[in-house]
């Protein structure tokens, strides 16, 4: 039987962590969009993240261990300068100035953690990258509306 390191766990968890913040970030924002295109993009990025997530959570399942939330001060947080940036300036500009804000901060987590567990096998390592290349197609999609 394939034993399998805290690397592995440990990423699988901020990644599963990472991918639910990124979900809740859409929804913040979702209704507050304008341009039927910016929807699109949030549509897909939010369904991208939504099966990454279920690849996530069911290979910490098939390991016996759960999934790890966002730390609630951390969602609280981001829902709060969310609100406050779209309370001064409600646009499609404002929220792809907060989605880019908010992957580049994933990014460079995930690129941590992908450091930090050196040890982490193969298919974990793979869902980070993968969200990875998730997090920066968004702030590639929305540059035009910066």
């Amino acid at each position: 039987m394939k034993t399998i390191s805290s690397d592995t766990i440990g990423l699988l968890k901020e990644c599963n962590s990472g991918i639910k913040m990124g979900v809740n970030s859409i929804d913040d924002v979702y209704d507050r969009v304008s341009s039927d295109r910016l929807k699109k993009i949030l549509d897909d990025s939010k369904d991208k993240h939504s099966k990454l997530g279920n690849r996530t959570h069911t290979y910490l399942n098939s390991l016996n261990y759960d999934e790890k939330d966002p730390h609630p001060m951390a969602k609280v947080m981001s829902w709060t300068k969310t609100n406050m940036k779209l309370a001064m300036n409600e646009s499609d500009q404002t929220i792809a100035d907060l989605m880019t804000e908010g992957c580049n901060m994933g990014i460079k987590s995930l690129n941590k953690y992908l450091n930090q567990y050196t040890e982490a096998d193969e298919e974990a390592k793979s869902i980070a990258k993968e969200l990875i290349a998730i997090e920066q197609s968004i702030v590639d999609d929305v540059k035009e509306y910066l």
